[in-house]
């Protein structure tokens, strides 16, 4: 199998050496970059702006011997394309009727699919492109003869692969990407989800990033992959210079981008998800809304269809990152960054919902563990702000029959010093009593810890929680979070499924680590807070309900339901985009596999801890698949609480509504 089988297409972005005024030693150099990308599988290859020429030949473009040696170029690469699968874009001037038009003549498999002229033309600074070329609004046809062949003619042709399923390409060139409504933007409103930019730009100070900053708004708001490809070195530096600019990007994502001032010929790479786009444009109402606004000026667009053929190569090694922690970035600084901004939207939440009830207390659970330690340092942060008591945050530790030493000294020093009302409540008794009442057998001294033993114990923390809210005027925060309602590992009704208003619903397990870290390097705690912060992320993940066994070995979470590193991944690719199953095992192995990615190793930024084979990720992901679908009934009765991300909630009330009686077996039967 190959990147193909699982909704990808290789696109490259191809930067040769440029000499100037000489169409047939670029014409070679262009058709050793197509058959290179051709080997590596590439569905597209995308030259520069007038590559066959050159971009800076000024009066040279109309030079009979230039404008013919650019036709004979165009045969050569045409003839060389034959048999090969991408289809290829190629900046030349050509001739029709009595202009002379700045184009890109779109190849595939020894053909012109057809040709693409130039909208804009820009005349303003050193640019003064209207002296040599006329634009596509000029042309008084629709075909233009190239090469002894009748093709399709203009900026309004969309070329669509029958054999890849949503491979749409449009091409423009360079200026037609700067003006308000670039051609582009028609043609994704029209279906196109690959889009074209051939460029000659040189580069002046400051450009790079606005080049960065249009490609990725332009795919984000045309909600397309984008691939920009500029002239590079050899153009001719008589007033200018040229950096070789070229970057995939896709909805709003950098994928790839070349090396700038490289004085080599280069190639760019990246696996464009179609079903990404697919989905993304599905969910999308406001982008069909416009759609039928201009139907009227969509329906003109000419589709080009065409067939790739069969894929050469089976590499099934991605050609883009594939984070391991999709909820966390790996850049330390937007890891930061995305922290930072979390605890604000969950302080704010919770500010408002205090000011909304008119409430200036609450009650919560202090485990020892992650999630309620989140959820505590979330209410100390509120509290400070809105300039109340910390001593109005009324936190209780409720030991049980597992509870550890550790967990229970570090609940206490939390609570202490933080400087909230800390208290501790023995369960013990009361589930001792409710025990007998059921007449459960370990009430009458036999070693049973099953789910009635385990959940006692939750339902009577919870039931504290909520009395003593009542008694002290306050409402119980509640501290599950986004990866236990995924799983439905959290009691149905109980302190981690149940509160009045919950901070963490829709952060996940993976991000409260990193929650807690950069709550830490803030230094806005002391430092036996700061240790005991550290600890906490240090232990299992447990929920201590059931006793240590006989070596000593604690309850742990993830020996029972699976590693949250992998179920976070499954949860993010499962309700964000929809993928099948086979799909998300693919990723999932891209990401956590052990293999060598070459170059492409670099890109992994995120330290490799953990490696799973595919195996077992099949194994968790049957696991994740089964307990998200059977949990629905206690998503669907979650209380409110704030969305923090683009990855969603699983709020019945947001993002994730869905019948409580579905079950797996769709899913499981994939793959």
């Amino acid at each position: 199998m190959s990147v193909y089988d699982h909704g990808f297409a290789r696109v490259t972005g191809a930067v040769p050496l440029v000499s100037i005024a000489d169409p047939a030693t670029n014409a070679e150099r262009t058709i050793e970059q197509l058959r290179a990308a051709a080997d590596d599988g590439a569905s597209l290859v995308v030259f520069p702006e007038l590559g066959l020429c050159g971009y800076s030949i000024d009066d040279l473009f109309h030079q009979d011997a230039v404008i013919d040696a650019c036709l004979t170029g165009l045969a050569t690469i045409v003839e060389a394309s034959a048999g090969l699968r991408p289809v290829v874009a190629v900046g030349l001037p050509l001739r029709v009727g009595d202009g002379l038009y700045n184009c890109a003549a779109v190849i595939h498999d020894g053909e012109v699919l057809g040709v693409v002229p130039k909208s804009y033309l820009p005349n303003y600074r050193e640019f003064y492109e209207q002296r040599f070329f006329a634009a596509a609004r000029d042309a008084p046809v629709t075909t233009a003869t190239v090469l002894g062949r009748e093709v399709p003619f203009g900026a309004d042709l969309i070329f669509e692969a029958d054999d890849l399923e949503g491979f749409r390409v449009h091409v423009e060139i360079c200026e037609d990407g700067w003006v308000p409504i670039p051609p582009s933007t028609w043609a994704a409103m029209a279906g196109a989800t690959v889009l074209v930019n051939l460029s000659g730009s040189p580069v002046t100070v400051g450009k790079e990033s606005y080049r960065k900053a249009l490609c990725t708004s332009h795919s984000a708001r045309c909600i397309a992959a984008h691939v920009y490809v500029a002239a590079g070195f050899g153009e001719s530096t008589t007033d200018l210079a040229w950096d070789g600019d070229a970057l995939i990007t896709e909805n709003g994502t950098l994928l790839a981008r070349s090396d700038l001032f490289e004085m080599q010929p280069q190639t760019i790479t990246a696996d464009i998800d179609l079903d990404r786009l697919r989905q993304e444009r599905m969910r999308m109402i406001s982008l069909r809304d416009q759609v039928g606004d201009f139907a009227d000026d969509l329906k003109p667009l000419r589709r080009i269809r065409f067939t790739l053929g069969q894929a050469t190569s089976t590499d099934d090694t991605l050609r883009r990152e594939v984070p391991r922690f999709p909820f966390v970035p790996a850049d330390s600084a937007d890891r930061d960054a995305r922290c930072r901004e979390v605890g604000n939207i969950q302080v704010q939440g919770l500010a408002a919902r205090l000011r909304a009830t008119g409430m200036e207390k609450i009650v919560i659970g202090v485990s020892g563990g992650l999630d309620s330690t989140l959820a505590l340092l979330v209410a100390v942060d509120t509290f400070d702000r809105l300039g109340l008591p910390r001593q109005n945050i009324l936190a209780y530790t409720m030991p049980g029959f597992a509870t550890g030493t550790d967990t229970l000294r570090r609940a206490h020093v939390l609570m202490d010093t933080l400087g909230v009302s800390g208290s501790e409540i023995d369960i013990r008794p009361s589930c001792e009593q409710m025990l007998a009442d059921l007449g459960h057998p370990y009430a009458r001294g036999e070693k049973v810890y099953d789910v009635t033993f385990e959940n006692v114990q939750a339902g009577e923390r919870t039931s504290h929680l909520f009395r003593l809210a009542n008694h002290q005027g306050a409402f119980v925060l509640g501290t599950g979070d986004l990866s236990e309602l995924a799983l439905g590992w959290c009691t149905y009704g109980v302190g981690d499924q149940m509160s009045h208003y919950n901070v963490n619903s829709s952060v996940p397990k993976t991000l409260i680590q990193h929650l807690i870290r950069w709550m830490i390097a803030t230094g806005a705690y002391s430092d036996e807070t700061a240790e005991v912060l550290t600890e906490i992320l240090d232990d299992v993940i447990s929920p201590e309900l059931v006793p240590a066994d006989d070596d000593g070995r604690m309850q742990s979470t993830e020996d029972t339901v699976g590693p949250y590193e992998l179920h976070d991944f499954f949860l993010y690719y499962h309700t964000r985009f929809g993928y099948r199953p086979d799909k998300i095992a693919y990723l999932a192995g891209q990401a956590w596999g052990d293999r060598d990615r070459g170059a492409w190793s670099a890109l992994m930024a995120v330290e490799r801890r953990n490696e799973y084979d595919a195996e077992t990720i099949d194994s968790w992901l049957r696991v994740f698949l089964t307990r998200f679908m059977t949990s629905q009934f206690k998503r669907s009765a979650m209380p409110n609480g704030p969305k923090v991300g683009s990855g969603g909630s699983l709020s019945p009330r947001g993002d994730w509504r869905a019948p409580s009686d579905a079950g797996a077996r769709t899913w499981l039967e994939s793959f």
